[in-house]
């Protein structure tokens, strides 16, 4: 598998763990001292804190699904690389995207100890003000992905 695969996969299996309201699964996925921050703005900062943080949401809400597309994955060195995608969300027992929570991903990855983990998840709302075209434009592409 080349590197561009080994890190598109590891960025489905973060989206997988979300989508599976598994914080464990998806906090095991950083570095120790890795990084998210959520689209709410809140950051969280090393494994046990990002767990600590999803739990609870996990645990009392009924999360949306992430539905996404990898826009490029550009490799920095032998050991680093940035994914960006975009990404919707389906409501659970909905079918459709809710286009106001669209969202820009950007994953920063570090090779180590031989394998790629996440040093920084950031998951950054795409509103588009005043821009309503720029939402319909991403809802369509991603609604795409749904059929």
């Amino acid at each position: 598998m080349d590197v561009s695969n080994e890190i598109e996969a590891l960025y489905r299996q973060l989206l997988e763990a979300w989508n599976n309201q598994h914080a464990r699964g998806m906090a095991e996925l950083f570095l120790e001292e890795g990084e998210l921050i959520g689209f709410d703005g809140s950051q969280a900062i090393g494994q046990d804190e990002i767990y600590s943080h999803l739990n609870p949401i996990f645990r009392d809400h009924p999360t949306a699904r992430f539905v996404s597309k990898v826009k490029g994955v550009r490799i920095l060195d032998a050991k680093a690389a940035i994914l960006r995608a975009i990404a919707g969300m389906v409501p659970r027992g909905q079918s459709d995207i809710n286009p106001a929570a669209n969202t820009h991903h950007t994953l920063v990855v570090l090779h180590h100890n031989g394998k790629w983990r996440i040093q920084l998840f950031q998951n950054t709302p795409a509103q588009f003000h005043g821009r309503p075209e720029l939402v319909e434009q991403m809802t369509e592409e991603l609604r795409a992905l749904l059929t």
